[in-house]
């Protein structure tokens, strides 16, 4: 009876460890910068926005001329001008310093705008990709090289958020 008891408990100890030894956390990692770099659209994405950045740029030199005429025209005839007309000028001049210095400033946004709209229809494809790959593979989180970030957490990922806030003393 002793003999049985021992073959069944080593059983069933060996059909734990077997579960546990299973239950791995399996982690890899992935350089989405690498990826992105690799993917046929982004050289027409970088196209598209090298021809955006000089679009814009082109306008800012329209300005910029616009400006230099102004200014070159109020130096030269400031000696003939009566105060009012001077002050006319000035007033122009002040107002293309702060168009200009407006459109800079809307051009940065803008620019990176037009750059997240370009690379988001990749980075989605990338972010399919992953969850794909790490469901296929049985990971339980990847990370991304480039960033140091989480790209994919499995279903199986243990959160210890709340042991976390509870060892804070956090509810």
């Amino acid at each position: 009876m002793k003999r049985v008891f021992k073959v069944l408990f080593l059983g069933v100890a060996l059909f734990v460890m077997s579960g546990v030894a299973n239950a791995q956390v399996k982690i890899a990692h992935v350089n989405t910068a690498e990826v992105l770099d690799a993917m046929p659209e982004k050289a027409k994405a970088e196209k598209d926005l090298e021809k955006y950045y000089n679009d814009l740029q082109g306008q800012l030199q329209t300005m910029a001329q616009e400006y230099q005429t102004k200014m070159q025209d109020y130096e030269a005839n400031q000696a003939t001008m009566s105060n009012l007309v001077k002050q006319s000028k000035e007033k122009e001049i002040v107002d293309i310093q702060n168009r200009i210095q407006q459109f800079q400033a809307n051009a940065e946004v803008d620019f990176e705008n037009k750059r997240a709209e370009l690379l988001k229809p990749m980075l989605d494809k990338i972010q399919n990709a992953i969850n794909a790959v790490g469901k296929e593979k049985g990971y339980t989180y990847m990370l991304d090289m480039a960033t140091g970030a989480a790209v994919y957490i499995g279903t199986d990922a243990i959160d210890a958020t709340k042991d976390v806030k509870a060892k804070l003393g956090i509810k």
